[in-house]
């Protein structure tokens, strides 16, 4: 199967080590992390991770059911570009006088939406959000004109057929507590857990 860039999204629960425990799922299978973002979630307590790979489909699917076998994991989606909507950040430190003195790089800044962070004498640092190739040819661009530094910021993205997983959260929390044991379908795992 041919590779493309896949976007997972896993839900997990706020807890010490989440991050090499995922990130020994992809060390273990050599898949490389592209870009890797990990954030608070609508839901308190919640943590979102986005993290961006160039891989099969099968390998993905496989990929996802395991991290989902992790305790902590409530949740993995995973989706092509297509069905995001997503961003990159990046912050640029440029000399002052490349932009107060050639008219093209303020032009150059307004076109790529990039909004001055710091104004100091030496430097102004820049801010902007978009597609990888828009930070890449701006980055190129200013790079003509005496970069001084840059940083990107991992990918962030939305599913936009998505309802959020705070819906599922919020109905699973109105289930009343039972002694029976389940399969747990809910967080798609196998395993049998206590209903609540």
């Amino acid at each position: 199967m041919e590779k493309q860039e896949y976007t997972l999204t896993i839900y997990t629960e706020n807890s010490i080590g989440m991050i090499g425990r995922i990130s020994n799922i992809f060390s273990r299978r050599k898949i490389n992390v592209e870009s890797l973002n990990t954030s608070a979630s609508e839901v308190e307590g919640i943590h979102r991770f986005t993290i961006l790979i160039n891989e099969s489909k099968e390998v993905v699917r496989k990929l996802a059911r395991q991290i989902e076998k992790q305790v902590e994991v409530l949740k993995v989606f995973y989706n092509t570009d297509k069905e995001l909507i997503w961003q990159e950040q990046a912050l640029y430190k440029v000399p002052t006088e490349a932009v107060t003195e050639k008219v093209y790089v303020e032009r150059l800044l307004r076109q790529y939406g990039a909004n001055a962070v710091v104004i100091r004498n030496d430097f102004i640092v820049f801010e902007t959000a978009g597609k990888t190739e828009e930070i890449d040819n701006l980055t190129k661009e200013l790079t003509k004109y005496g970069l001084i530094e840059f940083v990107r910021g991992a990918r962030i993205a939305i599913i936009k057929n998505s309802e959020g997983f705070h819906t599922k959260i919020k109905e699973f929390e109105k289930q009343k507590p039972s002694s029976e044991v389940v399969e747990n379908e809910f967080l798609g795992k196998r395993d049998k857990v206590f209903t609540m």
